[in-house]
């Protein structure tokens, strides 16, 4: 008799199995138990060891004894012809059954009614609307994890953008796990190239595991090799190397996260992943794509067109690419960063997501795309958010999604419900810099400058020439008062970034504050260039400039302050009144909502009263009120805003309500040349407003002196 088959006689194999499916089976139990006396992980650790030491010791025992109707006995003392080893392995058989149907229904036990260990924390929008929407993030879980971007191990450099794309993947399909916090892709992916240390990652992202991996692509035959590590202590949970064939890299990504998502113990309470696959050379384009995407320049972003478009000719039913066709559109129009004429990148834009949605409905990028174009192209901001919220229902881990929600949320007048959000997607992926930027200025809106300030200085400390940084830094400063500071900040930023449109926005409004009207023109052609042409006596130039503005998307703020500078109130209303059937349909277009006062309204309202026209005045001024009102009922208190409140006090012949907001603003930082003060002019005399405009006239001449000292001019 070969060894083999002395083996099988004597049931080693039987013996092997069982004490494998019995260990299962006390294990799991044990660790239920542990759970609920919160036991160290060291006792568990010391189960597992001992059940490992103990099986090759219960397969030398079925191998020195034997079981007999006269009990256990050696071996070798047993007659052979009187031996039950088939009767025994009989009852094996039973017991292995038993035993996995056991293990099988602790294991639902585990997955499927255990209670999660994180809780919500109590909401605090003031709208009930978004409150399933805006709950908390619990930074403390266990169930934490940041995937690192993979390491490209392969000869051809360009094999970046796949090494990314297999992490990212993972990242968007890990974010789908109820119960398990996943850092956002632009935190973690920061550390890309860094060779930082694991447990510093880990701790400026907040989580307590970290995925990192390589890709080795050859040919047709790619290599992926994943490592799940404690951040506390660099241990080593799981690894794996998988080898496959490219056209199965669905497969292999949905493997890789299922064996993560075993080893955190995490609670299956979503629907099964699933992933959408295509040809592999169309994935290939869809990944190039969305790396360049993510680099936001026109170069990158018109290469992504190309190479979606590419894909798409592979595969006409691959929603994905449609969806990034759509939003590489919207970010290559002349308004953001690209040349492509505005509604041409809009119409594009709308074709692909309309593509995408046809073929996914559910398809969560095409989904907030839709939201960003109804935003900016056919503005409806309920049915943008109602998009983005859906969009973040599916796919939590879209954070450029969250960002637009915020910012649809602020001009809904959501001011609260947008701070929340922000602060949750800040959380969630502390690095990403839009969202960053974002929540700066809704701090700023809310009147919480000092939050924002200690919050921006202890992030310079790391990226003391970040243009965005720099940015907020000089907008929060420009809301204190510190014009000079503002504007050395708003220069440094312009000097790397010099198409940063938002950036060239703060910049010339504190150029036109200090009365640089040529620097504010050469900055950048948008609404402060428009009034500083107009102060520098190019009325025409001006309104040209605005027009073409308007014509992009932009507000009617600066044609309209123009016009009224002018003395041209009929050109006003005419506009109004050949476009917009009244002045609620005008103020639902452009709501004027986001915390920092209502200008455009108050032109609208002055130039009725010059001409005389009462009721369509007693209807702006309404509009005006209900706007202002609801700004401060939602927590926006800045000096902006209360310029907004002087102004509409003093178009209601409120003059002391006039003089409080402007010494209110005052307090908090105001800064208005002496051309601004014009509205004000009846106030001349009274003892308040004249010591008032004395406070802000010598502060401005303060931080006058101070540009004059530092030099001025951007060349």
């Amino acid at each position: 008799m070969s060894f083999i088959e002395e083996l099988k006689r004597r049931n080693i194999f039987r013996v092997g199995i069982a004490y494998a499916v019995s260990a299962s089976v006390l294990l799991q139990i044990v660790d239920l138990v542990l759970d609920n006396f919160a036991a160290p992980d060291w006792v568990m650790q010391a189960f597992i060891v001992l059940t490992v030491i103990g099986f090759p010791f219960a397969l030398l025992f079925a191998w020195v004894f034997e079981m007999t109707q006269e009990g256990v006995q050696l071996e070798k003392n047993v007659d052979r012809s009187k031996s039950i080893t088939h009767a025994t392995a009989q009852k094996m058989n039973r017991s292995i059954i038993i035993g996995l149907a056991i293990a099988v229904a602790l294991l639902l036990v585990d997955k499927l009614v255990a209670t999660p260990t994180t809780a919500s924390q109590p909401q605090t929008s003031t709208t009930t609307q978004y409150a399933d929407m805006l709950t908390a993030v619990d930074g403390s879980t266990d169930k934490s994890i940041a995937v690192l971007p993979f390491v490209n191990m392969s000869s051809d450099p360009e094999q970046e953008y796949f090494a990314d794309g297999i992490a990212e993947e993972i990242l968007n399909l890990l974010a789908k796990i109820d119960d398990l916090k996943v850092t956002g892709r632009t935190s973690s992916f920061s550390f890309k190239g860094t060779n930082e240390n694991l447990s510093v990652i880990g701790n400026v992202l907040g989580v307590n595991h970290i995925l990192e991996g390589s890709v080795r692509k050859s040919g047709t035959r790619i290599r992926v090799t994943a490592q799940l590590i404690k951040v506390d202590d660099g241990f080593h949970m799981w690894s794996e190397t998988y080898d496959r064939e490219l056209n199965d890299v669905f497969t292999i990504q949905d493997e890789i996260s299922a064996a993560i998502l075993v080893q955190l113990k995490a609670h299956l309470l979503s629907p099964p992943l699933q992933t959408v696959t295509t040809d592999a050379r169309a994935y290939g384009f869809y990944l190039q794509a969305k790396q360049r995407i993510y680099e936001r320049n026109r170069d990158s972003i018109e290469t992504a067109i190309v190479l979606l478009n590419k894909a798409i000719e592979i595969d006409a039913s691959y929603a994905p690419a449609y969806a990034q066709l759509g939003i590489a559109n919207l970010l290559a129009s002349d308004t953001n960063y690209g040349t492509m004429p505005y509604a041409l990148a809009g119409a594009r834009a709308k074709q692909a997501f309309d593509q995408s949605l046809q073929r996914d409905p559910k398809n969560a990028e095409a989904l907030a795309g839709m939201g960003l174009y109804f935003s900016n192209y056919e503005p409806d901001h309920q049915r943008s958010i109602g998009l983005l919220q859906q969009a973040l229902s599916i796919n939590p881990t879209l954070e450029n999604a969250s960002v637009w929600l915020s910012t649809e949320l602020s001009l809904a007048g959501e001011l609260r419900a947008a701070l929340q959000l922000y602060e949750q997607t800040y959380q969630r992926d502390p690095l990403h810099k839009p969202n960053f930027i974002n929540l700066q200025q809704s701090l700023v809106a809310l009147g919480q400058n000092d939050r924002a300030l200690e919050m921006i200085e202890e992030r310079l400390e790391y990226q003391p020439n970040d243009a965005s940084l720099l940015k907020a830094y000089g907008q929060v400063k420009l809301f204190s008062g510190d014009l000079a500071e503002a504007r050395m900040l708003f220069k440094r930023s312009h000097d790397k970034e010099p198409l940063n449109a938002m950036n060239n926005l703060l910049f010339g409004f504190t150029a036109l504050t200090l009365g640089e009207y040529e620097l504010a023109v050469d900055i950048a052609p948008n609404r402060n260039a428009v009034i500083a042409l107009n102060a520098l006596g190019r009325v025409e130039e001006a309104l040209t400039l605005s027009k073409q503005l308007i014509d992009k998307g932009d507000s009617l703020n600066g044609y309209f302050s123009v016009l009224l500078a002018n003395g041209r109130f009929e050109e006003i209303t005419q506009l109004l009144e050949s476009r917009w059937p009244s002045l609620n349909a005008f103020s639902e277009q452009w709501p004027e909502k986001r915390g920092y006062g209502s200008f455009t309204m108050t032109s609208i309202a002055t130039a009725y009263r010059e001409l005389g026209n009462q009721p369509k005045f007693d209807e702006a001024m309404a509009i005006l009120k209900s706007s202002l009102d609801a700004q401060q009922a939602a927590g926006a208190d800045n000096t902006a805003i209360n310029q907004s409140h002087a102004m509409y006090a003093m178009l209601s012949g409120d003059h002391d309500a006039a003089i409080g907001f402007l010494e209110k603003a005052f307090q908090q930082g105001f800064q208005l040349d002496a051309h601004a003060f014009a509205l004000f002019k009846p106030l001349e005399g009274n003892p308040r407003f004249d010591a008032t405009k004395a406070a802000v006239d010598a502060r401005f001449e303060e931080e006058l002196a101070k540009v004059n000292a530092g030099g001025k001019g951007v060349k």
